[in-house]
C-alpha cells in the first residue's frame, strides 16, 4: 500500500486496551504516596477516603470519556472532542500542550527507571551510566513502538500482568503473611517525621487538597486509550468497557494495597518512611524479609518501563492527528508500512531524550497535573456542549447519570484548579503560560489548515 493511502489499523482488542490503562496508571505513585498522604490528612481512614474520592472522580472522568470516545473513536481522541465542541484553536492548544508535557513525562519516567535500576544493583551504576541509560531506555522504547500496534498491545498486556501482580503480592501478602493489626486504623500519623512535607500541607483543608493532588497523580493516565481511538477494534463496545472497567479495577487495587500498608504498619511508621524509600518496600519487608528490597526494585523497574512504554505508544498519536488536520508539518502524519505514525513516534522519543539529557523536564512535570486537569475539565464541558449541539449524532454509549456525572466532574475539576491556583500559584500560572505559548504556533499553521467543521470532527476513522 502506498504511504499516502495507509490508514491506522484497528488491531487492539478489549484486553490490551484495558491493559494500556492499567500499565499507564499503575506507576510509582501507589507505592510511595501513602507516606505523604498520611502526613497530609493524619489517619488511615482519611488516606483511604482520599484514594476513594480521587478514584470516584477518575471513574466519573472515565464515564465521560467513554461516551466521547465511542462517539468519536479516532486517533488523538481529545483533540477531536475539543475541536468538535470548541473549535480548532482549543484542539490545537490541547495537542501542543500535551505533546510537550508527554515528552517531559517520558523523560522523567526514564530517569526513574534508572534510579530504580541503580537501587537494584545496590548503587553500583557509575555516574556516566546514570546519564546515558535514560537516553538508552528511551531509544529502546521508541524502537519497540515502531512495531505494529498489535505487538505493542501484547507487550503492554505482559507489563500490566507484572504490575498488577506486584500490587496483589503486596496486598494479599500483607494479610496472609504479615503480623498486622486492624487497631492501626484507629491511630494517627500526625507525629511522624514527615520528611520533606511542608507544614502548610499538613492536616486541614490544605492537607486534604494536597493529598487529593497526590492521589490524582497516582490515578493519572486513565484517559490514555482515547488517543488510540483509531486503533481499537470494535470501539463503540471496547472503549467504554476498557475505560470504565480498567479505571474501576485500579480503584479497587489502590484501596487494597493502601489498606494493606496500614494493616502492617502504624500511621506513624508510614509517615516516617524516608523519601529515599517507599511504603510498599517497608511493608513487603515485614513479610518477605531481605528479599523485599530486590522484589520492590524489580517491580518498580518494570513498572517505570511500562509507563514509559505506554507514553511512547499513545503520545505520538496526538501530533500525528494534528498533522492530519494541517496543524503541524505533514511529515508527522506519515504512516510506516506497519501502519504506525513512525515520524511522530521518533519525534516524541527525540524530544524526551533531549529533556532527559538537559534535565529541563522538572519544570514541565511540576505543572503537568494542573494542565492535565484544565483539559479534563474542558472535555467534561465538551460532552455537555455536544449533547446540546448535536443531539441526534450516534452515541453507542451514553454516560450513566447524565447530566449529573459530567457536571459533578466539571465542578470538582474547577475546585481542584482554583485550589491549585491559590495554594501553588506559580505552578498554575506556569501551566497557563504553557498553554498560551501555543497560540502563535497555531496562528502560523491555521493559515494552511483546511476548513474543519463539525462533520470532520465527528466523522469516523483514524
Amino acid at each position: 500500500m502506498e504511504a499516502a493511502n495507509r490508514q491506522l489499523v484497528r488491531a487492539l482488542t478489549l484486553v490490551p486496551a484495558a491493559a494500556l490503562i492499567l500499565a499507564n496508571v499503575i506507576g510509582t505513585g501507589v507505592f510511595v504516596k501513602a507516606r505523604v498522604m498520611t502526613c497530609n490528612v493524619g489517619t488511615p481512614d482519611m488516606v483511604l477516603l482520599v484514594w476513594l474520592v480521587a478514584g470516584v472522580l477518575s471513574l466519573a472522568g472515565a464515564l465521560v470519556y467513554a461516551e466521547l470516545s465511542a462517539m468519536m473513536p479516532r486517533a488523538g481522541g481529545e483533540f477531536h472532542f475539543l475541536g468538535a465542541a470548541f473549535g480548532p484553536r482549543w484542539a490545537f492548544l490541547y495537542g501542543w500542550t500535551k505533546t510537550i508535557s508527554l515528552g517531559a513525562s517520558a523523560a522523567a519516567v526514564s530517569i526513574l527507571f534508572v534510579v530504580f535500576l541503580n537501587d537494584l544493583t545496590g548503587g553500583a551504576l557509575p555516574e556516566l551510566a546514570l546519564f546515558i541509560l535514560p537516553l538508552f531506555i528511551i531509544a529502546i522504547g521508541t524502537a519497540i513502538n515502531l512495531a505494529t500496534v498489535r505487538v505493542n498491545g501484547l507487550a503492554t498486556t505482559v507489563l500490566t500482568a507484572v504490575k498488577v501482580g506486584l500490587v496483589l503480592v503486596i496486598g494479599f501478602g500483607a494479610f496472609l503473611l504479615a503480623d498486622g493489626d486492624w487497631a492501626n486504623f484507629d491511630l494517627s500519623g500526625s507525629s511522624g517525621s514527615c520528611e520533606g512535607v511542608p507544614q502548610s500541607a499538613r492536616l486541614g483543608i490544605g492537607g486534604f487538597g494536597a493529598a487529593m493532588l497526590g492521589a490524582l497523580w497516582g490515578y493519572n493516565g486513565w484517559a490514555i486509550i482515547s488517543a488510540l481511538g483509531g486503533e481499537i477494534e470494535k470501539p463503540s463496545r471496547n472503549m467504554p468497557l476498557a475505560l470504565i472497567g480498567g479505571t474501576g479495577l485500579i480503584v479497587i487495587l489502590y484501596l487494597l494495597i493502601n489498606t494493606a500498608y496500614f494493616y502492617v504498619l502504624t500511621p506513624v511508621e508510614v509517615a516516617s518512611v524516608g523519601e529515599a524509600s517507599s511504603v510498599a518496600a517497608v511493608t513487603a519487608a515485614r513479610f518477605f524479609g531481605p528479599a523485599a528490597a530486590a522484589l520492590m526494585s524489580v517491580g518498580l523497574v518494570i513498572s517505570a518501563y511500562g509507563t514509559l512504554h505506554t507514553t511512547l505508544l499513545s503520545g505520538p498519536r496526538i501530533p500525528f492527528t494534528m498533522a492530519r488536520a494541517n496543524l503541524l508539518p505533514a511529515r508527522f502524519a506519515q504512516l510506516s508500512n506497519r501502519s504506525v505514525p513512525a515520524v511522530a513516534v521518533v519525534a516524541i522519543g527525540i524530544w524526551a531524550a533531549v529533556l532527559a539529557a538537559s534535565g529541563t523536564f522538572d519544570i514541565l512535570t511540576d505543572i503537568y497535573v494542573f494542565v492535565l486537569w484544565v483539559f479534563f475539565g474542558m472535555n467534561g464541558a465538551a460532552l455537555i456542549v455536544l449533547r446540546r449541539r448535536h443531539p441526534t449524532f450516534a452515541r453507542p454509549y451514553r454516560v450513566w447519570g447524565y447530566p449529573v456525572i459530567p457536571i459533578v466532574f466539571l465542578l470538582v475539576t474547577v475546585y481542584l484548579l482554583v485550589n491549585t491556583l491559590l495554594v501553588t500559584p506559580g505552578r498554575a500560572l506556569a501551566g497557563v503560560g504553557l498553554i498560551v505559548s501555543g497560540l502563535p504556533v497555531y496562528n502560523y499553521f491555521k493559515k494552511k489548515m483546511d476548513s474543519v467543521g463539525p462533520s470532520t470532527w465527528l466523522g469516523e476513522g483514524g
